[in-house]
């Protein structure tokens, strides 16, 4: 009973310290609009890497080329950098068809057979970076599409208040299923824990759907040495090395938003997520402290809870954890308004419980293996 305590007290004592922020979080870091500013302030690169993926180039290029981000003249203030990875569909012909439609898109092709320093997407956003003429970066990947006009307005915001670092939300579209509903809960959840670890002034990660930075804060991360020890990762490990708490910011703008497909099989699924977890122990040490001590408590506390209903400590338990489970369902219930996500609430406990076995399942590629490939 008394680990069961100790285990709550943590629980709540996380969800009270770091997730509450949520709840402070501003929908528009900042108050001034950019393009009232467009004389004053510097154009944007926009780098996308893709591998086989001229379906998803066909239908979410247009989107990112029709950003309303332009200087008075009208003057699009913006390139787009799209990096052909040694592609063998027909990602190729498709950008060709668009740099004929758009004087401001710009492809890079890395061809099978070169020399590659850097591993996996690493060298392919290098190739982007090379040729980026802009200071100001905003990332984003082929299968993501801008949830309005004004997300690149909205995702440099920060920079031009000063910020080197900007992480936005990347979205899953909702689509019917328990797979679809578990995968945009996680990725709420996800949300949650960055967000407010950055508010806290212990920023450790982005999702490279959708982040900005300033050319030269990817460069001094590229400098780091457990920079290339992973094909992916390029987002956590830029935040993880390059951010504190006064040079990085969140925008929780719904205009800011984009919008991916999930993946339909769990096998697919599971092997997105080995390559996302793979990142987690390059952290620094204290963000792994207490990130492990989040997912230690939250499945001791459940599995104490299984345990102990059998026990004569049946009521205080169920008091205790119904004390813990009001809290963290109202937290989840508030980030999921703020990031216009369509969940199904009914399904939160059920959820509660399958993150405990997610950190199980998951917990080599936490700890001690990495994913190989990037795609």
């Amino acid at each position: 009973m008394g680990l069961f305590c100790l285990l709550a007290v943590t629980q709540c004592a996380y969800a009270l310290y770091f997730f509450m922020r949520i709840f402070s979080l501003p929908a528009a870091p900042l108050k001034v609009k950019i393009s009232k500013m467009a004389a004053k302030i510097p154009p944007v690169s926009i780098i996308i890497c893709a591998k086989n993926e001229a379906y998803n180039l066909k239908k979410n290029l247009p989107a990112v080329l029709a950003q309303r981000y332009g200087n008075p003249g009208g003057k699009a203030m913006y390139e787009v950098i799209v990096v052909n990875d040694a592609s063998d569909d027909d990602t190729a012909q498709v950008l060709k068809e668009l740099e004929m439609q758009y004087d401001n898109l710009w492809d890079v092709i890395i061809t099978n057979d070169e020399q590659r320093p850097q591993p996996g997407k690493k060298y392919a956003l290098s190739r982007g970076l090379a040729i980026a003429s802009h200071d100001w970066l905003l990332l984003t990947d082929a299968d993501c599409a801008p949830a309005s006009e004004e997300w690149l307005e909205k995702m440099v915001a920060p920079l031009a208040a000063g910020k080197q670092i900007v992480a936005g939300y990347g979205g899953y579209c909702h689509r019917p299923g328990l797979l679809n509903a578990f995968v945009r809960w996680e990725t709420m959840h996800t949300f949650l824990q960055y967000s407010t670890y950055a508010q806290a002034g212990l920023p450790y990660m982005a999702v490279g759907r959708n982040m900005a930075c300033t050319k030269e804060v990817l460069i001094r991360a590229r400098e780091s040495e457990v920079w290339n020890v992973l094909p992916s990762g390029d987002d956590d490990l830029l935040v993880s090395i390059a951010g504190n708490g006064s040079n990085t910011a969140i925008v929780c703008d719904e205009r800011a938003f984009t919008y991916t497909d999930a993946k339909t099989s769990w096998v697919d699924w599971v092997s997105q997520k080995q390559r996302h977890l793979s990142t987690g122990k390059y952290y620094k040490p204290a963000i792994k402290w207490l990130l492990g001590a989040y997912g230690i408590s939250h499945a001791g506390l459940w599995l104490c809870f299984f345990v102990l209903l059998f026990s004569h400590y049946k009521l205080p338990v169920i008091a205790i954890m119904g004390m813990r489970c009001v809290i963290y369902w109202i937290i989840w219930l508030k980030t999921d308004m703020r990031l216009r996500e369509r969940k199904e609430v009914y399904l939160f406990p059920l959820f509660d419980i399958a993150w405990m076995v997610y950190n199980f399942a998951f917990f080599p590629y936490i700890t001690w293996k990495n994913k190989k490939h990037w795609k």
